[in-house]
């Protein structure tokens, strides 16, 4: 995978104020976004750093069948808090299986399935996002060392194998409601999400 830095601007936010960062891949077409902040002069060392899979549902609509939009809204006011942080926001909708098979996996959870099934009942697989854009991002961002805002084992893998020191994961837990608790309970339980003290 080839992309490649395009622009970045100033972002008034709700929870502060950010760069956005703009990358494409000059072939597909394909971008991916960098929400930083505090990375003006040299980044100290680790650096929070937060993978978010888009969500148009859960990030846009304030879905409830997600965690998603809790967990973008949750990481964007730690980082201010902190001061300096990005999160690499990523155009995987759906864990990588895109805007029209995620409804029809929606539709198939409306029967009784968990995620996983849902996306298996389609031939699809359960988890189809790739991280290796991550590296030449944070690259531009003379990143290496992170502090991983993640309860997916599978990013921190990704990240180590990408050469990236995750110096530390940052576990992040909100969102929980009636209409997620089996979402919830489903990466925990069959994707190996680490959730500690949770309420499912």
């Amino acid at each position: 995978m080839v992309i490649q830095f395009v622009s970045k601007s100033k972002l008034p936010t709700a929870f502060g104020n950010f760069e956005i960062i703009a990358f494409q891949d000059p072939t597909t077409g394909e971008e991916h976004i960098a929400l930083a902040q505090g990375l003006e002069t040299a980044p100290v060392k680790p650096v929070l750093v937060r993978m978010h899979s888009e969500c148009l549902t859960g990030d846009a609509f304030g879905s409830l069948k997600c965690d998603c939009g809790p967990q973008l809204h949750a990481t964007m006011k730690m980082i201010n808090d902190a001061g300096q942080g990005v999160i690499l926001y990523l155009r995987q909708e759906g864990r990588g299986i895109g805007l029209t098979n995620k409804i029809r996996a929606y539709a198939l959870q409306d029967q009784g399935h968990d995620t996983l099934d849902a996306n298996l009942l389609l031939n699809l697989p359960a988890d189809a996002r790739q991280y290796d854009m991550c590296s030449i991002m944070l690259d531009y961002l003379q990143i290496k060392d992170v502090r991983l805002i993640t309860n997916n084992p599978l990013k921190i893998r990704a990240l180590t194998d990408l050469g990236i020191n995750v110096v530390n994961r940052v576990p992040l837990t909100v969102g929980l409601n009636h209409f997620n608790q089996a979402y919830l309970e489903t990466k925990q339980k069959r994707m190996a999400h680490l959730y500690e003290n949770s309420d499912f």
